[in-house]
């Protein structure tokens, strides 16, 4: 059974930092890029982050560019995306997905397998 379960969310305060886990399993990660998508109430959903399978390449929003890191281990089946110096605005339920062909989609993926999502609330 093929799922990609994230977790790591909560309640942080301006300025704070989270990383958020995507434990993959029912699939070989190492054959599929990987993208971490948001959703914020009321808004569409939109692509924080990706990283390719193949030569790790990463790519990020411009919105979290130099705040989020996406990061991999295929041989633990975990994708990670350290967030720093969060802002209100980064508020959303966060999704990772995974892709293995080429689309039209975040970073020029069509991606297959989606998680549930992990809310992010950034308050004081």
């Amino acid at each position: 059974q093929v799922q990609l379960v994230e977790s790591g969310g909560g309640l942080v305060q301006p300025g704070g930092s989270l990383r958020l886990s995507c434990a993959a399993s029912g699939f070989t990660l190492d054959y599929y890029a990987i993208g971490w998508f948001r959703q914020a109430p009321g808004k569409e959903r939109e692509g924080v982050s990706c990283m390719s399978d193949s030569d790790g390449s990463t790519y990020h929003a411009d919105s979290v560019k130099g705040r989020f890191t996406i990061s991999r281990d295929n041989a633990k089946k975990m994708v990670y995306l350290q967030m720093n110096s969060l802002k209100p605005e980064d508020t959303a339920v966060y999704y990772c997905a995974a892709a293995r062909l080429y689309g039209s989609s975040w970073c020029g993926y069509e991606y297959e397998y989606w998680g549930q999502g992990t809310q992010v609330t950034v308050s004081s």
